[in-house]
């Protein structure tokens, strides 16, 4: 199938869980217990969905698991977050581009 506008990539809402938390958990728990077994395989999500077109990717991607993973980390914890900002590469970056935030 062609990929078009109505298609519904679960790694986006997934991945947002730290700037809208209520909105993904929502999302989440709505794909994980409402569409079920049409959306989550051995590996996580699907790739991609299209309900109006009774349209299922049976497909999990590398390229959306590892995001997905990364940013609930970081919901929970901040800890990739952390770990980065604590870099002194990322600090002196930082300072360069005229970020004065200490980190």
């Amino acid at each position: 199938m062609k990929w078009n506008q109505s298609h519904i990539a679960p790694t986006a809402a997934v991945s947002s869980i730290p700037y809208t938390p209520a909105e993904s958990l929502v999302a989440i728990r709505y794909f994980y217990h409402t569409l079920g077994k049409r959306l989550w395989g051995t590996h996580g999500f699907y790739d991609a969905f299209d309900a109006s077109r009774n349209w299922w990717a049976t497909s999990c991607l590398a390229i959306d698991q590892g995001p997905q993973i990364c940013m609930i980390e970081n919901y929970r914890t901040g800890l990739l977050w952390d770990l980065f900002m604590s870099c002194p590469e990322i600090q002196s970056g930082l300072k360069r581009l005229g970020f004065s935030k200490k980190w």
